[in-house]
This record gives structure tokens, sequence and C-alpha cells, in this order.
């Protein structure tokens, strides 16, 4: 069961053209404040998109299959605080001092 982090938008990705989608949801991942979380709905598994946010945002998303299809999948991906948050060095990544 995923947490109760606040969801701050969905993202149905089956409207946006296939080229845009991955740009898209990095985009709004970035808005996200640290805690707060997306949804991303899709007609299929997005788990090459999860490889990419591993390869890329190491330790800082959580992933949690909310719907698992057949004709749908619904993902929420919850944006942790930074490696280092809270040390008193804070870099800016999430949003938070």
């Amino acid at each position: 069961m995923p947490d109760q982090a606040t969801t701050a938008a969905t993202i149905d990705v089956r409207a946006i053209a296939p080229r845009e989608r991955h740009p898209s949801i990095f985009l709004a991942f970035g808005k996200l404040a640290a805690g707060q979380a997306m949804d991303l709905v899709n007609d299929h598994d997005p788990r090459p998109l999860y490889y990419q946010f591993q390869e890329e945002l190491p330790g800082q998303f959580t992933w949690s299959y909310l719907e698992n299809g057949p004709a749908q999948w619904r993902v929420r991906i919850q944006k942790q605080r930074a490696p280092g948050h809270g040390s008193g060095q804070c870099c800016g990544a999430c949003g938070g001092a």
C-alpha cells in the first residue's frame, strides 16, 4: 500500500504524444516538493520510465503501482528528500531549505 503522500498532479500520458511523454513526466516531477507525489496513468506498464528514473534520479523517488492493467496502469511517483537533506547544506533539489 503506498503511503499517504500529497498527490499534486495526475498525468494521463495516453493523451500525450509518445516522444513528449518522458520529458513531460520529468518536468512535472521536477515541480513537486519533497513528499508530494504525482499519479501517472498509462495504457501499458511504464517499466522503462521506472528504469529511467532510477538512472537519472537515484534515491529521489518512490514508485508504487496503484493499478496493474491489463487495460490501464496507474503508478504513484513520490518525490523524496534529496540525499544529504537536513545536513545544513541543502542543494535545493527538493524545493526545501
